[in-house]
């Protein structure tokens, strides 16, 4: 992969100075640059295009969440992974289902920091702390936003939707192949032949997609990337 550039957005200076040495003493990343709030970070979007945007979930003016849409509306590629003080915040499903790609705790190693953001970068692997599961399973059964579509399951053959099922569980696509007996690449086809039907942007969405339809119940199987 090529150089990872990285947005940083957080009110608290500090929380960012951090972040920035962080992603500065890694030699395949750097920062493309810094906001205080969710207007910012639009701004910066439009100016800079990063790969990876790191933004605060709660933040003064223009919070987090709000600010997704502008950011995506800037550049549809950037990968947001959302920043949050606390391990169970009512507004991180919400984020996850407005478009970003995954959330992080602000006490996460520096090493799973960088992981994460190559994780982004690469949008192959589901960015999950080990409470995401518990968070999607709290919030999947809320009503669906008036005018939404029902997930178009039908448009996906048997075998998809077996893969669709197993991204749910949180696997990656060497464990998915290991359990439907597929070549790595061949599961990555089906991968993105999912996203593509069902127009979605990445696996955290696949997988919101995946509950909301019911092809996956909350509680049903475990997986390693989901805790």
């Amino acid at each position: 992969m090529s150089e990872v550039s990285v947005a940083l957005v957080d009110d608290q200076p500090l929380i960012r100075a951090g972040l920035r040495l962080i992603i500065e003493s890694q030699s395949d990343m750097r920062i493309a640059g810094e906001a205080g709030d969710g207007g910012e970070a639009i701004a910066l979007a439009r100016r800079t295009a990063p790969d990876v945007m790191l933004m605060d979930i709660r933040m003064p003016g223009v919070d987090g969440i709000d600010a997704i849409g502008g950011v995506l509306s800037a550049h549809a590629s950037i990968r947001i992974v959302m920043l949050t003080t606390f391990d169970v915040d009512r507004y991180v499903y919400e984020a996850l289902r407005a478009g970003a790609s995954g959330f992080l705790l602000k006490d996460v190693t520096p090493e799973a920091l960088v992981n994460s953001v190559r994780a982004a970068a690469s949008g192959d692997v589901l960015l999950a702390p080990s409470l995401t599961r518990r968070l999607i399973e709290q919030f999947v059964h809320r009503p669906p936003p008036p005018g939404a579509d029902a997930t178009p399951l039908s448009t996906l053959t048997e075998r998809e939707r077996e893969v669709l099922a197993e991204i749910a569980h949180g696997r990656t696509n060497a464990e998915i192949g290991a359990r439907l007996h597929m070549a790595e690449g061949t599961v990555k086809t089906h991968v993105s032949r999912v996203l593509f039907k069902l127009g979605l942007r990445d696996r955290v969405q696949a997988v919101i997609a995946a509950y909301e339809s019911g092809l996956v119940e909350p509680g049903q199987g475990s997986g390693s990337n989901l805790g």
